[in-house]
């Protein structure tokens, strides 16, 4: 048995407009840009109430992606692999996973508050 939820949506911008997309987002949904953890990320806290919204500056084309966190890695990567999600690489201790219809999503290890998490998360058997 393990838990995951949807913990954020990432904006996937190439590395050249990253400030332009920073710039725009911020603007465009009224909220203060953040550096995150790493210095591909930029946080746009509140954004969307109940989930982390990030620009993460990319080597490929725009897109928007998901994060699914879990208490559990390799239990969530085989639920979503078995509903026909495809393994495309790994990145630090997350698993970059592309669903049926090609998008892109990761599954990461608990970042939030724990509380957070558990108030939110679903069990799967």
């Amino acid at each position: 048995m393990h838990r995951s939820r949807v913990l954020g949506i990432l904006i996937d911008t190439p590395a050249a407009q990253v400030d332009a997309a920073v710039d725009f987002w911020s603007a465009a949904l009224g909220v203060t840009a953040r550096p995150g953890a790493h210095e591909q990320f930029t946080g746009l806290s509140g954004a969307i109430p109940g989930l982390h919204t990030v620009i993460q500056a990319v080597d490929d084309a725009p897109r928007y992606h998901l994060d699914i966190e879990t208490d559990d890695l390799a239990a969530e990567v085989a639920r979503l692999t078995a509903l026909g999600a495809e393994p495309v690489s790994r990145w630090e201790d997350a698993c970059v996973l592309r669903a049926p219809g090609g998008h892109l999503l990761c599954v990461v290890p608990l970042q939030d508050e724990p509380e957070a998490f558990a108030s939110s998360a679903r069990t799967w058997r």
